[in-house]
């Protein structure tokens, strides 16, 4: 396979957003958003879905995160599409079930060029800290319409809200790993009857 990377910057008036991944990383990370719990997710996705990912971002964070949350998401998306290029070879769909203690979640991902999102979630507070749990949909919900993949997050239970964000982000990392794998046996082949995605 080709090298797997990409840079991609968006400029807004109410952010400013470059990132960068390499699908065929070790799992590195680093962030710098002002958003430091959607860092510790962030890195979630690096880690476990062995990426490298470098964000920076500049947003009206004075207002809300809501702006910074949801344009990461969108850039995050683009990158990953950009890297991936046409997808020759790829698994194409990947799935991972992921606990932390009480909580277990849910994620299966679609590289089908259609994007759609079905999010079961019910969170048990509205705040980790400072951060608004409502920026989870929107995050996944701009990755999703710029990627072009199809999303199901199920999170099956959990107590503590903390732990909740953690397993969905968790499993979207594991996910991602297993979708955008090489497929030895695909070879240069489109995963698809329609021979693109």
């Amino acid at each position: 396979m080709a090298v797997r990377k990409a840079t991609v910057s968006r400029d807004t008036l109410e952010t400013q957003i470059t990132v960068t991944v390499n699908l065929d990383g070790t799992g590195e990370a680093e962030f710098d958003t002002g958003v430091p719990f959607l860092e510790h997710m962030l890195d979630q996705i690096a880690r476990h879905g062995l990426v490298d990912l470098s964000i920076k971002a500049q947003g009206d964070n004075h207002i809300d995160d809501h702006h910074t949350v949801e344009d990461i998401g969108i850039t995050l998306g683009q990158a990953i599409s950009q890297a991936l290029g046409d997808k020759k070879g790829i698994y194409r769909y990947g799935h991972a079930y992921v606990p932390l203690d009480e909580a277990l979640s849910r994620v299966v991902i679609d590289f089908s060029g259609r994007p759609g999102l079905v999010s079961n979630v019910t969170f048990t507070r509205d705040l980790v800290g400072k951060f608004d749990v409502d920026l989870v949909f929107e995050f996944f919900q701009g990755f999703v319409n710029h990627a072009g993949v199809t999303l199901h997050i199920d999170n099956l239970r959990g107590d503590n809200t903390h732990h909740q964000v953690e397993t969905i982000f968790k499993a979207f990392g594991r996910a991602l790993r297993m979708a955008i794998a090489s497929d030895e046996r695909m070879g240069n082949v489109t995963p698809s009857t329609k021979g693109s995605l």
